[in-house]
């Protein structure tokens, strides 16, 4: 889930432990603006997961851990002036909080350091943290799930409860790869959880409430592939609603490459949260189509692992849409960084980077 701005791009500065976010509709006078971008120094974070507060209320960023940090668990960041200055707020769990399932033989996963692309979505006062747990190269993966009642590491009722696993690949017996969770909401009020990498592509699964954990019998179903593409290099889906249709944002081609990543973000729609996914030029997402959103320009190279948030009522196209992701700065040695950029909407509902389109 992320929510973002009134105006277009976050342009991350500063070092240590802070970062000063320059906002506004225009790159700052001093800052590049290679398609659009506006960006000065870094801030390493894959895969950001961005909640702003009500009001004065803190804003969070949970990102893909580092393995040198917290057990690897989600990195945290925050901010206590709307989105303008972020500083480090540890991580989501230390050692004493490292999900039990993953370490133990039998049924964990082996090889784990860090847990990557953590989703946040929040139902009925209860914050659901979905994570994956997985190794590069391997769709020996699986979604986990804890539960707690604050993202605020200060808050006194702070604390992030296991809840076991979600979904899990086995290599050589399932054709999709557990990982890089995304979680929409129907008209109905069922969830519905997407997810996968390469492999068999981006798969969909009923959830229910209030467990978060799957549909009694359900099984994936996939909804996007790239027909013909080596690996098939589709992952990272994020469905979000807009005006009676929902809107899937992929990342294809190759991440996690610093200034060799080619990492792009694309799209498809589809009047039913279960698809068919098409693109604007029809085609269908299963069968290799996408329309493009962001790709590499100028010093922002490889932008992917995107999610999209709502400012005001989920569903309306009068509400505004934020796409936040990771990019690699070209600039500085390829070191990731997150951007969040307000979405434009053309006359037949097909979104577009504001300022780009």
């Amino acid at each position: 889930m992320v929510i973002g701005l009134a105006a277009g791009l976050l342009a991350i500065t500063g070092a240590g432990g802070a970062y000063t976010i320059a906002r506004g509709g225009a790159p700052s006078s001093d800052l590049p603006t290679d398609g659009g971008l506006a960006a000065a120094g870094e801030l390493h974070v894959h895969d950001p997961a961005l909640v702003a507060g009500d009001d004065a209320a803190p804003w969070f960023v949970y990102g893909t851990g580092d393995v040198r940090k917290g057990f690897g668990a989600p990195q945290i960041l925050r901010s206590d002036d709307g989105g303008t200055t972020w500083a480090d707020a540890g991580t989501a769990w230390d050692q004493a909080g490292d999900p039990a399932w993953v370490r133990e033989p039998g049924t964990g996963i082996a090889g784990v350091e860090n847990y990557w692309a953590p989703e946040l979505h929040r139902h009925d006062g209860i914050w659901y943290l979905y994570y994956s747990a997985s190794t590069f190269g391997s769709n020996d993966s699986a979604i986990g799930l804890a539960t707690g009642t604050t993202l605020d590491p200060q808050d006194p009722d702070y604390g992030w409860h296991d809840q076991g696993v979600v979904v899990r690949s086995t290599p050589g017996e399932t054709h999709y790869n557990a990982i890089d969770p995304g979680v929409v909401e129907d008209a109905d009020g069922t969830p519905w959880l997407f997810f996968g990498s390469f492999w068999g592509g981006i798969q969909v699964l009923p959830l229910e409430w209030p467990s978060g954990k799957p549909a009694a019998g359900a099984e994936p179903v996939t909804v996007a592939s790239r027909i013909g593409v080596s690996e098939n290099a589709i992952e990272a889906p994020f469905v979000v609603a807009r005006d009676g249709w929902y809107y899937l944002f992929v990342s294809w081609d190759k991440c996690c490459s610093g200034v060799d990543s080619t990492y792009r973000i694309m799209v498809g729609r589809s009047r039913e949260v279960t698809g068919p996914y098409l693109d604007a030029e029809g085609t269908d997402l299963m069968l290799g189509g996408g329309t493009e959103v962001a790709s590499t320009s100028g010093r922002m190279i490889g932008p992917g692992g995107q999610t999209v948030s709502v400012v005001g009522e989920p569903g309306a196209s009068s509400s505004a849409y934020y796409l936040a992701y990771h990019f690699y700065d070209g600039d500085d040695g390829g070191a990731p960084t997150l951007a969040v950029r307000e979405l434009d909407w053309d006359a037949d509902g097909w979104p577009s980077v504001h300022g780009n389109g």
